[in-house]
């Protein structure tokens, strides 16, 4: 076929079997370079290890846990191998690897290594069946059963004061293999249950009738003053106070003791308004838990109560010393009302969950009571209770009522056993009858993409949606509207909380008389900082290379004068720009800087492992246990970086520290907790760095450069492995690596802003899929 002026175009046939071929093309290019790099790994990797690695690297105590005889071919390098291969990569390009004071291989041979390892790890074939891989059946963990609670029920629950902390595995405390349950957890759950549902549903009318105890130290004294938590009456006196009313009918209860003395009790008078007193005899002389209760009816208004004691006696010769004085005490006075309106002083709670009463629209109970379990079940549960179920939970209402409770008090029941159901207490996502690789249900999906941007249930457009089937054709606009919810404020709180480790800043503790600057508030404001920066990020779909390099941060007028910047004034957070290229992203803000310190001093090792872990994706191993401290190694001398270099002589420690301690002394010039500093104990501070690969960088300025620079894209690869694990509650394996490329590949046509990044992993295969 033609176009007009002769060209030959294609037909639409084409436009459909193009694309397979090319398919097909690239995956007979991926499988030709897969069996060349396989042959290639027996042919020269193998030979090359056992030359110059396999010493050290072999058998039960191979160092750093990388036993490399497991690794018997090219697939087992790019499958269960890939994470430790991606780190012995790190190793070779740095030149940490080899070990300086081990036999080193001729330039061709380790170029050779270098390329084949970099050429197997970028070989990843992902035309073949995808496994999207399972996620472990994960209960919530404290924050998210606080929000959902707050969400689902209206009431706001203390989970993380009530419950014992999570475990966390791969850095986060949402992963559900280690988030384990106990006897004693799910007895917490049932407390929990107890309480919530009490304070949620009103079981009593009476319950909602206003309740408030009078200030006794404000009442005016005809005699004296009053003060403490008691009228006192030694002798005839009157206390008088004013009690703002509506309409209606109250109680006023009255508490009353007194001390006896003669022939009759202590009397005393209670006057409202302009009404005639009103007598009362006080025989207790201890205090009651039955007060002297006074029924009124007033007007909306200002009402004079006025106590009075009106029969002092005194005999101060009488054999009995508890009966020589009578006195009068008024422990407590509760007013109670009014008792009208009732029904608008309902909680929300309430009404949230008891939304249509017997009698209302045409409803016996046994209709209405389905009506309210049905909604309030398929809300828990995030998707449509089924019949079984409420069958059964319609049996748990009977058995309420059989112990005469009424209406409300059956329904509190219910709740309470939704509430320690475990299609509540986990996200439970029940496979279909073929065990294969499946999409989720649109509920399933819901409820994956509100826990991990809002730590909380599906709202209810989020189900709507599920309800219909039109959530993956609206995904895009969706994570749109909830990225600009105040709930995802919960992503930069528990995800960037936990990455950036910035809840450890609750119990660091730097040396208070090294640093007398810092306290908690400036700890508040170290953690509000870095909170708002990451929020900044997320509100403004800004790049997330910002997180290492930007220009500009969040600061109160106590943290910009901790880092030396003048005219911010106050204790409101606002955007500062930054004119020092040594401040700004992440790496030199204060909470990062202090948490990655000792309390004594900096520590250039915990800065650097912090990078290479959080920032890199390339943590280095543990040290080994028999290297001393720093600190007990006495009869080492001078500045910290010439007392470092000694230490690390270690020649078993000398190749991770080539990596971590440049990294380190680039941050020297931030002591241990932010503060900008020229010295270190009188020694001038030395902050360059050459990196094992003999790339050279001069301070946190010249630190961030050569990270986006030359180690852009480690950056990216950890953020969005990070990111992936937070989202999907599990470690990423190496079959979720063509999603990670793709998520990659997104950012980079999106300019890296936030969004990009969020989208594409809603969209991913891991996220969207459950393996078999």
């Amino acid at each position: 076929m033609y176009w007009p002026d002769g060209r030959r175009h294609l037909s639409a046939a084409s436009f459909l079997v193009l694309p397979m071929l090319c398919t097909l093309m690239v995956s007979q290019v991926l499988a030709a370079e897969r069996a060349e790099l396989a042959a290639q790994y027996n042919k020269s990797v193998v030979p090359f290890m056992k030359t110059y690695c396999i010493d050290c690297h072999s058998g039960d105590n191979a160092e750093s846990d990388f036993d490399l005889e497991k690794y018997r071919s090219f697939d087992d390098v790019t499958t269960v191998g890939r994470k430790k291969w991606s780190s012995l990569l790190d190793m070779l390009v740095t030149g940490a690897m080899p070990p300086k004071d081990a036999d080193q291989p001729p330039t061709e041979e380790l170029q050779a290594m270098l390329k084949w390892v970099q050429d197997a790890l970028a070989n990843v074939d992902c035309s073949g069946p995808v496994n999207p891989g399972r996620e472990t059946i994960r209960r919530l963990n404290r924050i998210e059963y606080q929000n959902t609670i707050r969400d689902l029920v209206g009431v706001d629950y203390k989970a993380t004061e009530s419950f014992p902390a999570d475990d966390v595995g791969y850095g986060f405390d949402n992963i559900g293999d280690v988030l384990s349950t106990s006897p004693l957890l799910f007895e917490k759950f049932y407390e929990a249950a107890d309480k919530i549902a009490s304070q949620a549903i009103v079981t009593d009318r009476n319950q909602l009738i206003p309740r408030v105890d009078l200030p006794l130290n404000k009442f005016k004294l005809k005699s004296g003053k009053a003060s403490g938590n008691q009228l006192a009456f030694p002798s005839h006196n009157t206390g008088r106070y004013e009690i703002d009313t509506e309409a209606g009918e109250y109680t006023i209860a009255i508490y009353a003791r007194a001390d006896q003395a003669g022939n009759e009790p202590a009397k005393m008078t209670v006057q409202l308004g302009s009404e005639k007193p009103r007598t009362y005899e006080v025989k207790n002389d201890s205090p009651s838990k039955q007060p002297i209760e006074i029924k009124i009816h007033p007007k909306k208004g200002k009402l004079p109560l006025e106590v009075a004691f009106i029969n002092d006696y005194y005999e101060p010769d009488n054999p009995n010393p508890k009966r020589r004085d009578r006195n009068l005490f008024i422990n407590r006075i509760e007013l109670i009302g009014p008792n009208s309106n009732l029904d608008a002083r309902y909680p929300e709670s309430h009404k949230q969950i008891i939304f249509v009463r017997p009698g209302e629209k045409g409803l016996d109970e046994l209709q209405a009571a389905q009506q309210v379990i049905a909604r309030f079940a398929s809300r828990a549960f995030r998707r449509p209770v089924t019949n079984g179920e409420m069958q059964r939970l319609m049996i748990l209402y009977g058995l309420a009522k059989q112990a005469d409770l009424n209406y409300e008090a059956c329904i509190r029941e219910v709740v309470v056993g939704l509430l320690c159901s475990p299609h509540f207490l986990f996200k439970v996502e029940e496979d279909p009858e073929s065990d294969s690789t499946h999409a989720l249900t649109d509920y399933q999906l819901a409820t994956r993409l509100s826990y991990f941007l809002w730590s909380t249930m599906p709202d209810e457009q989020l189900l709507q949606h599920a309800w219909k089937g039109t959530l993956r054709q609206n995904l895009d606009s969706e994570v749109k509207r909830m990225l600009a919810d105040p709930k995802a404020r919960q992503l930069t709180e528990n995800f960037a909380g936990q990455w950036f480790e910035l809840r450890k800043l609750d119990i660091v503790q730097p040396d208070r008389q090294r640093f007398r600057d810092f306290n908690d508030d400036l700890a508040d404001d170290m953690r509000t900082e870095t909170e708002k920066f990451f929020q900044s990020i997320v509100d403004g779909d800004r790049s997330v290379l910002d997180l290492l390099t930007a220009n500009y941060t969040y600061l109160n007028e106590r943290l910009a004068k901790h880092y030396g910047i003048d005219n911010v004034k106050g204790n409101e957070f606002r955007k500062v720009q930054l004119k020092d290229p040594n401040r700004g992203g992440i790496l030199t803000q204060a909470s990062v800087l202090t948490l990655t310190s000792n309390p004594t001093r900096t520590s250039p090792v915990k800065r650097g492992k912090w990078v290479l872990d959080n920032v890199l994706g390339t943590p280095p191993p543990n040290a080994p246990a028999n290297v001393p401290s720093l600190e007990s190694q006495k009869k080492l001398t001078g500045s910290l970086r010439q007392r470092m270099k000694m230490h690390r002589e270690n020649p078993s420690c000398a190749s991770c520290h080539a990596k971590m301690d440049p990294i380190g002394f680039a941050l020297e010039n931030f002591d241990a907790v932010g503060k900008w500093r020229t010295k270190d104990q009188g020694f001038e501070i030395d902050a360059s760095g050459e990196l094992p690969s003999g790339k050279k960088f001069d301070g946190a300025g010249g630190l961030k450069k050569i990270l986006l620079e030359d180690r852009k894209d480690d950056f990216v690869h950890n953020l969005i492995s990070k990111t992936m694990t937070y989202a999907l509650g599990r470690g990423v394996e190496y079959y979720d690596e063509c999603a990670i490329q793709q998520v990659k590949q997104e950012l980079e046509r999106n300019d890296y802003r936030f969004s990009a990044l969020i989208r594409a992993i809603v969209h991913s295969e891991p996220f969207q899929k459950r393996g078999g």
